[in-house]
């Protein structure tokens, strides 16, 4: 034990890059001899001498692969694949002599891929270097010299997904170890093959007992029991949504899309500070919380047959349940990053799962248009929920104002209806008259309902008590002129004011005001929107109820 200990300082030398001398290391404790002379040296000096030099050079220390020296440029490749898979044995067994199971399975595993690809190489078949770790300090593999980048972060993304492979298989161990044999089951029907993605987390088959989520590791149970609920709310869904982008970055170089998946990697490390931040009981601005990765219209698994045939009508459905479950999920990714703007992070985990359904149901629907079969069984149900209107894409110190179009604007004197060239020009008294802000929209010649559909960012201050007071008395002053021509003046067609009072407590106003001439109706109207990124008092909660479509998986006819 006291001689491992001086490896300790060994190891954190070489691994922070600083040169050690391997003279004074102790021999293998396998060789009696150098045992022998190690021992006395030790007990004669307390340390190892120049006496032990020459034995401990024929003896060279076992280390591990970050550690170890690069070995001699390989003459081929397939040199190169037996330096490297020697490599690994040898760490595995270090591993196994230090007890580190784990490791020594790792580096078994690691081997045993070499050994397949020495056998690959050898039999002529293509071999995915990308696929094979490499270890610390090797040179490339000849030919293969321009692929180090590639390579990798190829090994990174082949760790995370043995890592997640190797956590779900010490679980099902577990779990087998706690479980009586299972009892013979009865041949079930054949059903849609429908990919992992699909299978919800809590489906299981009705025959086999449910297994028990695997228990959280110490370091994270321990971690959680001393935080508030809110906090440990809050990192479950960092976790969370970290794992969701290394799944994503696994898929992607699955797909030989590595710079997409060293994209999704950078952003799975940039959740470490935050996690960390959230361990500690700090609190974590959820709204810079990177949405979830995008979604791949094509990821699932389609099963194509020559003979297959849908009539006209089936193809009709197919298209509109289709139509249907897109709206819905684009629906519940713009409601999540609404409430992910607002921190919530309770109803921003609630329409990614809703997100989610309506993306298996989606796949479902294409798998079984796929193989011919008729439209999935479906129904509807009525959902209500509670959304908070926001317009993200909007700034604090923005007020979006929005000239919609004229509705049977009423032409000057000497004008014909048809010949009206009507604009809108109007004013915001803010932040004082004098330095109001005016704009004034584009000319739609020769209609008297013209469509502007021209919006106007307008500089606000919300902590500002002059805003609110002409939120509630001043609003907007419009007017609708005619375009003069050549020498001619603009002609007023009418003027309008757009109240916002609602907009202290309601993100946007929507109105359709009358035209007057001084105090007269002219008749015609103008419709104009105003928004702001949220109330200026609270939030604008609303009570939803829609129609919800559900698809059930559908079967294969035996």
């Amino acid at each position: 034990m006291k001689i491992g200990k001086k490896f300790d300082a060994v190891i954190e030398a070489l691994e922070g890059g600083q040169p050690i001398d391997l003279s004074n290391m102790p021999p293998p404790p396998g060789d009696i001899e150098i045992r022998k002379v190690a021992s006395s040296a030790s007990h004669a000096t307390g340390g190892a001498t120049e006496e032990t030099q020459p034995v401990q050079a024929t003896a060279p220390m076992a280390v591990s692969p970050a550690a170890a020296a690069a070995p001699p440029q390989p003459k081929d490749v397939l040199e190169a694949l037996q330096q490297r898979m020697e490599k690994y044995k040898e760490a595995s067994a270090q591993a196994k002599t230090s007890g580190e199971e784990r490791k020594a399975r790792m580096h078994d595993r690691i081997a045993k891929q070499y050994q397949d690809a020495i056998r690959a190489h050898k039999a002529g078949r293509t071999i995915n270097f990308a696929e094979l770790p490499v270890p610390p300090g090797f040179p490339p593999i000849p030919g293969m010299e321009g692929a180090g980048a590639e390579q990798g972060i190829a090994a990174v993304l082949e760790a995370a997904s043995k890592l997640a492979s190797d956590e779900g298989k010490q679980a099902d161990e577990e779990d087998e170890e706690d479980e009586p044999l299972a009892t013979p089951q009865k041949p079930k029907k054949p059903t849609l093959a429908v990919p992992p993605t699909v299978q919800g987390h809590g489906s299981h088959s009705p025959g086999q007992p449910r297994r028990p989520p695997p228990s959280p590791s110490p370091e994270r149970q321990s971690h959680a029991e001393g935080l508030s609920q809110a906090a440990q709310q809050q990192l479950e869904f960092l976790e969370g949504r970290r794992k969701q982008y290394m799944k994503a970055a696994i898929q992607a170089k699955q797909k030989n899309d590595l710079e997409q998946a060293k994209s999704f990697l950078r952003t799975a490390k940039g959740f470490e500070p935050m996690i960390e931040a959230a361990k500690n009981g700090k609190a974590v601005d959820i709204s810079k919380v990177p949405s979830p990765p995008g979604d791949e219209e094509d990821d699932f698994i389609l099963v194509h047959h020559s003979d297959v045939q849908i009539s006209q009508k089936a193809e009709d459905v197919y298209m509109q349940l289709a139509k249907i479950l897109k709206e819905q999920c684009e629906k519940c990714v713009s409601y999540s990053k609404q409430f992910t703007h607002l921190g919530n992070i309770t109803e921003t985990t609630k329409f990614e799962k809703m997100s989610e359904d309506c993306k298996k149901n989606l796949e479902i629907l294409k798998l079984a248009q796929a193989q011919g079969l008729d439209p999935p069984k479906h129904h509807f149900e009525k959902r209500t929920y509670s959304i908070v209107r926001i317009f993200p894409e909007l700034s604090s110190t923005e007020l979006l104002l929005i000239v919609v179009k004229g509705i049977n604007l009423p032409a000057p004197p000497g004008i014909a209806t048809n010949d009206l060239d009507a604009f809108v020009k109007f004013e915001f008294p803010y932040p004082s008259g004098e330095q109001a802000q005016k704009h004034k929209t584009s000319v739609i010649k020769n209609t008297n309902c013209p469509e502007y559909n021209q919006s106007f960012k307008l500089n606000i201050n919300r902590n500002h008590r002059g805003l609110r007071r002409v939120i509630h008395s001043k609003g907007i002053k419009l007017e609708v002129l005619h375009k003069g021509g050549f020498l001619r003046s603009d002609k007023l067609v009418g003027t309008a004011h757009f109240k916002l009072e609602k907009l202290e407590t309601e993100c946007e106003v929507r109105e359709i005001i009358e035209l007057f001439d001084g105090r007269k109706p002219t008749g015609g109207r103008l419709e104009v929107r105003a928004q702001l990124r949220e109330p200026l008092s609270g939030q604008d909660v609303q009570q939803v109820t829609e129609r919800w479509l559900v698809l059930e998986q559908p079967k294969v006819a035996s």
